[in-house]
């Protein structure tokens, strides 16, 4: 017997009969709402889920990137700006050493020539009865270390009329030696008192001063205090004399007698004579001053301060630290760069100071014209 099988018209019939309504939506209309409605909300959540989790990191790190090319940027404009300051300062401390601006170095110099020019020159024959009457003559010079303070503001013209080269010599020293131990004193208490500076814990506003000053005027990067112990040092005399004797010719130069110039510095600001053999081009000047005295000032400024004689300054230092009498035929071997003609200059400077014995007045002492001064001899 075949088997009957209920419909599902029959089995609704059947309930509706007894009161019940049986409804049943299509599976397309079940889809297309609630199913359909929780469905969309969880893909845009999901969404939304993995936008988010996603995004997050994209956006710190573009927050982090950004703020740090920020700070970059603010932190390179800062740099920039200070090491523009410093490059600066360095390229300005850089020409006091290399090119020996003369408004720094020379200030003090400066203002010697700025004095008035109420200076009187006297004849060489005048001067050679001076110094018989004072006593001072070099033969006693040698014997004593003793030199008077006999200091002349001008050269005589007729120095260069003395026919005796030996006599012409012999005054042209007795003139010089006097300025180059008052300056080399100067600096020996400008040492001395640095030296009291550095032992002391603590400095005086007036002592901070003095080396902001010295500093100025040795042209020192950074307040160096080894620098400026390096450079505040003395030249020897019987250096600074063979010098001026090559410089001048004994004396009788142009430069010498018109600008009391006894060591031939170049000048490109300040005021100066025309060498007559420069070029039309050239913009140089021999460095012109009112007295002596600012003539040799400026020669222990440059030897002092120019990069041309760094390695003079470092050998002088090492002989002081050794505890060594400065050597004057050592040091000049370092003096190449002052003329053009490098060793040869070195070997016309040693031959002038064997030849006139000067290093007989490399420990002569100047007789103190003050209380202060005493302390040196």
């Amino acid at each position: 017997m075949k088997k009957k099988y209920i419909t599902f018209t029959e089995i609704k019939k059947y309930l509706k009969e007894k009161g019940l309504v049986l409804s049943i939506k299509k599976r397309s209309d079940y889809l297309k709402n609630d199913n359909l409605n929780v469905l969309l909300r969880t893909f845009i959540s999901g969404i939304l889920i993995i936008s988010v989790f996603y995004g997050l990191p994209v956006f710190v790190d573009f927050k982090d990137k950004r703020m740090l090319n920020y700070k970059e940027v603010k932190n390179e404009s800062k740099n920039i700006f200070e090491n523009t300051l410093e490059n600066k300062k360095l390229r300005k401390l850089s020409q006091l050493d290399d090119d020996s601006i003369e408004k720094y170095i020379f200030e003090d110099v400066f203002e010697i020539n700025e004095l008035p020019n109420d200076y009187v020159r006297l004849s060489a024959a005048t001067l050679e009865q001076l110094f018989k009457d004072t006593n001072y003559n070099l033969k006693d010079v040698r014997k004593t270390k003793l030199v008077k303070p006999i200091s002349l503001s001008l050269l005589p013209h007729e120095i260069k009329k003395i026919e005796n080269i030996k006599a012409r010599k012999k005054l042209f020293i007795q003139i010089i030696l006097p300025l180059v131990l008052k300056e080399n004193n100067n600096i020996k208490l400008d040492r001395k008192k640095l030296f009291s500076i550095i032992n002391k814990s603590k400095n005086t506003t007036r002592e901070k001063k003095w080396l902001k000053r010295k500093f100025k005027q040795y042209g020192v990067q950074k307040n160096d205090l080894s620098t400026l112990k390096v450079r505040m040092d003395e030249i020897p005399v019987s250096i600074a004399i063979a010098q001026a004797a090559k410089e001048t010719g004994w004396g009788v130069s142009r430069f010498a007698q018109e600008g009391n110039a006894l060591f031939g510095q170049w000048t490109w600001s300040g005021e100066g004579i025309k060498p007559a053999a420069a070029e039309a081009d050239s913009s140089h000047k021999v460095m012109r001053f009112k007295v002596l005295q600012a003539s040799v000032k400026a020669y222990h400024r440059n030897i002092n301060t120019h990069s041309s004689y760094r390695e003079f300054r470092s050998v002088r230092a090492q002989s002081r630290d050794e505890g060594k009498v400065l050597d004057s035929l050592i040091l000049s071997e370092y003096l190449d760069k002052y003329a053009e003609t490098g060793k040869e200059y070195v070997k016309i400077l040693q031959q002038i100071i064997k030849q006139n014995q000067l290093t007989d007045f490399d420990d002569a002492k100047l007789l103190p014209t003050s209380i202060e001064l005493e302390s040196l001899i």
